[in-house]
């Protein structure tokens, strides 16, 4: 069993390290909650994306997720063999691709929003319903700046 390294009390009271930790653990729930459904957090956010934008564009794609357009061909590609989106020419710009999620897509995407429910009330269990709310609003300020400017 691997020991728990030290961190001086100074590093372990800083917002910075705590919110790190705190990712950390969030990203592994909600990766292992939505591997039990074949995907990876960014198949999960492409998904849910498309879901939302409907036929979208690969690039628009791309840019709203802030994913490079190498990775984001990879994901699609990804996605399209699986048969949960389907990719053709953008019937507005045929230079284009437009991506549109499937009937097994929706399935699958309600199956993955409830596994990131999940995982999310594990993550924030020892907190109340208002130190929850309060949480997200807090967080939600924080990120704001780099919401905006495409770094989240």
């Amino acid at each position: 069993m691997a020991e728990t390294p030290y961190v001086p009390a100074r590093i372990r009271a800083l917002p910075s390290w705590l919110l790190g930790r705190a990712a950390a653990r969030s990203h592994r729930l909600v990766a292992e909650a939505l591997a039990r459904e074949g995907l990876r957090m960014t198949h999960h956010a492409v998904l849910a994306a498309v879901a939302e934008l409907g036929p979208v564009s690969q690039a628009d794609l791309g840019r709203s997720l802030s994913i490079d357009p190498k990775d984001m061909v990879t994901t699609v590609n990804d996605l399209v063999a699986d048969g949960l989106v389907t990719r053709a020419p953008d019937p507005l710009d045929r230079r284009k691709n437009a991506v549109t999620i499937s009937p097994a897509g929706t399935r699958t995407l309600r199956r993955t929003q409830k596994l990131g429910d999940a995982a999310n009330a594990e993550l924030t269990a020892a907190l109340t319903p208002a130190e929850r709310d309060q949480l997200i609003d807090l967080l939600t300020r924080i990120a704001a700046p780099g919401l905006d400017d495409g770094n989240c």
